[in-house]
């Protein structure tokens, strides 16, 4: 016997449920994204000397508050509310400023906004946050506050929006670029922008001649094994429902930081005889970069090859780096600018609209007009950011020194910006 169609209250109460559903989990996962910032701030406080840690981890924290404010005044609006005339394609509007929207409801009903907008913060907080890694151990603290509120106002929201908001430029209402979770917003800008901020606010003082060795490679391995682990919210998140795309990009998201992590210990075992711990950790992270533009269109076999590539073009990318004396403090450059990059490519060479039917066909699928769409959105982003990133750099030079003192680099940010240490005296190096 065939069910009853259901009755109107049924019909409400099963709807209700799959909002309340789709809510939880989208919450869960801005949880796990959140967590990622101070597992950034872990990762990158292991790599400096022991007199920055505590200067190089609040860097991270000082995003996470000012970044929640912007957001709530106008960041959220200005990057899904529906843009005006021109200017549309480029910039949302300011209709929901103050998140005065918070509970009505996103999309076609399956979430409310706040749960969007909560989620959706977690991205803007870790994409200037990575930035950090490429100016530890010199940058002047107010520098980097100044920086926070420019660059994520300046050249985050737009990127954003041109991405993911309606009527983007680069979205699929504009150019048709596939992102799925921030291979162009995250990964790519903040990889730029490292870039951009290493050369002007300079080299640190004893760079390369006397540079130390990473102070706390436990802290290092504990970042990259909570970060891995948040990118399920990451990735798995950025669909918006707790589906068969969720499982998919949790599952390519894995498969590619693994694999990427496996081809970095045969690389490092093949140029040294042996693995390193930190090489480990770099290789899972340019994996699971590599991975984000791409976790909800290919395949789990397509994500190994993803993250097997990542990890080759980017320890290339690491020692040519450091070969052209860029003084990209904890390789910003190539973890995230590189490996974002490969991954906004590749998502054009594997996607599938089999997998994901609001993707599209990509090179192997016969279709090689998306590489070359992928191709023009990444380099978009690289001309916006970085010239962007240059202009907001130049204006903070103008009102605030960029770089510490040469006293207070030698004696450690820590005790010089914040007025403390992170370790007794026999334990400073």
């Amino acid at each position: 016997m065939p069910f009853a169609a259901l009755s109107p209250a049924a019909s409400d109460l099963a709807a209700e449920a799959l909002r309340s559903a789709n809510n939880g989990f989208v919450l869960l996962c801005a949880a796990l994204v959140l967590l990622m910032t101070p597992a950034l701030s872990l990762f990158y406080g292991g790599f400096v000397r022991s007199r920055n840690v505590l200067n190089t981890m609040v860097m991270s924290f000082a995003a996470m508050a000012v970044v929640s404010v912007l957001w709530v005044l106008f960041g959220y609006s200005l990057v899904f509310a529906p843009g005006h005339g021109a200017l549309a394609p480029f910039i949302g509007g300011l209709q929901w400023a103050g998140l005065e929207n918070w509970a009505e409801p996103w999309g076609e009903g399956q979430l409310s906004q706040g749960a969007v907008a909560l989620f959706q913060l977690t991205f803007a907080i870790i994409t200037p946050a990575l930035v950090s890694g490429a100016v530890v151990e010199r940058m002047h603290f107010g520098a980097w506050l100044a920086f926070l509120v420019l660059w994520t106002s300046l050249i985050y929201l737009p990127v954003a929006h041109m991405v993911w908001g309606p009527g983007g430029f680069l979205g699929p209402e504009g150019l048709g670029a596939l992102d799925f979770a921030g291979g162009l917003v995250v990964e790519m800008a903040s990889g730029v922008a490292a870039a951009v901020a290493a050369v002007l606010v300079g080299r640190r003082r004893q760079y390369p001649q006397a540079i130390s060795p990473p102070h706390n490679v436990p802290f290092i391995l504990l970042g990259a094994g909570l970060l891995w682990a948040g990118w399920f919210g990451f990735n798995g998140g950025s669909g918006l429902v707790a589906g068969n795309l969720a499982s998919l990009a949790c599952l390519t998201t894995n498969s590619a930081g693994a694999a990427a992590a496996l081809m970095w210990m045969v690389l490092e075992t093949l140029q040294r005889g042996k693995p390193t711990a930190v090489g480990v950790a770099t290789g899972a992270v340019a994996g699971l970069v590599a991975i984000t533009p791409a976790a909800g269109f290919v395949s789990p076999m397509a994500a190994l090859m993803i993250g097997a590539i990542a990890a080759v073009v980017c320890s290339y990318a690491l020692q040519l780096k450091n070969r052209l004396g860029l003084d990209d403090s904890l390789d910003v450059v190539p973890v995230h600018g590189v490996a974002g990059l490969v991954g906004i490519l590749l998502t054009g060479v594997f996607c599938l609209k089999a997998i994901n039917p609001a993707g599209a066909d990509g090179l192997l699928a016969g279709h090689p007009g998306q590489l070359l769409i992928q191709l023009r959105a990444a380099a978009f982003v690289l001309l916006w950011v970085g010239g962007g990133t240059y202009a907001v750099l130049t204006l903070i030079r103008q009102v605030l020194p960029l770089r510490v003192s040469a006293l207070s680099e030698q004696q450690g940010l820590d005790i010089n910006a914040h007025g403390e240490e992170a370790y007794n005296d026999e334990f400073t190096g």
